[in-house]
């Protein structure tokens, strides 16, 4: 992968930007799709921006992008909203703190509370990463009591089932939706200019969100009969990486777009 410079212009500048989800979007789809996606933004990094916004963490980024398996992008919205940061020349993912301390205030050194009220729920099992503002649980569907739903709601925040696997527990009102139109509009972007992409509930409230928005093709069956009537959100036929790249071309969002395969 080609790095990004110093030089290049301000996303408020470029012509588009791709805001993605990692797992299932812009990491799905046949690898020689992903390739065809991934060498046309490096090739266009003048006029294409690149934010991720993903469940993961700034660490799993940072690794993944210093791997070469994925283009570095120019801001993440990790860790399902929870973490806004800035990707600077040195390759550091470093938080922007006048853009987190809303999400700081009401997650208010949550996590203790919550690991202690959901210790023994059945169907959760508590993910070893230690995220600042969010709690997060692999789930089993089938010894899953909702109960823990509530608990979280008394606790005054907020829960989220992705995937029929995850179990995420949030600062009240926070999520990808928010945080990414956060973003946007702190760095003067405009807003039809800026493409959201997603395949779970997880991506539900970024798809939602106004911008526009595209459903690839494998995704989740309960977030495609939940965005079906927004018309700002296309869906997309291509899986992963070639439903992002048929959702640019179809949505005329860059003069020069990306081809996907047949």
């Amino acid at each position: 992968m080609n790095q990004m410079t110093d030089t290049l212009p301000v996303l408020a500048q470029r012509q588009f930007t791709l805001a993605t989800d990692l797992d299932g979007t812009f990491l799905g789809g046949a690898e020689t799709e992903r390739k065809r996606l991934y060498d046309w933004i490096e090739a266009n990094r003048d006029s294409v921006g690149l934010i991720f916004v993903t469940g993961r963490d700034p660490m799993f980024i940072g690794e993944m992008c210093a791997s070469g398996m994925l283009p570095w992008p120019d801001f993440v919205v990790g860790d399902v909203g929870t973490t806004i940061a800035a990707v600077d020349g040195g390759r550091t993912i470093a938080p922007i703190p006048d853009l987190e301390h809303d999400i700081a205030t009401l997650w208010a050194d949550g996590g203790e509370r919550v690991r202690e009220a959901l210790n023994t729920a059945p169907g959760l099992r508590l993910q070893p990463t230690a995220f600042r503002y969010r709690v997060s649980y692999d789930l089993d569907p089938g010894t899953f009591d909702h109960a823990a739903k509530t608990t979280v709601e008394d606790l005054g925040l907020d829960w989220l089932i992705s995937d029929n696997r995850f179990f995420d527990v949030l600062p009240k009102g926070v999520s990808k939706g928010p945080s990414i139109r956060k973003l946007v509009a702190h760095l003067g972007m405009d807003e039809a200019r800026v493409l959201v992409a997603g395949d779970t509930l997880n991506d539900l409230s970024m798809l939602a969100c106004g911008l526009p928005a595209v459903a690839v093709g494998n995704s989740e069956l309960d977030l495609i009969q939940q965005v079906a009537p927004l018309d700002h959100v296309y869906l997309a036929s291509g899986h992963g990486a070639s439903g992002i790249m048929e959702a640019i071309e179809a949505l005329d969002l860059h003069p020069n777009p990306p081809k996907g395969g047949a």
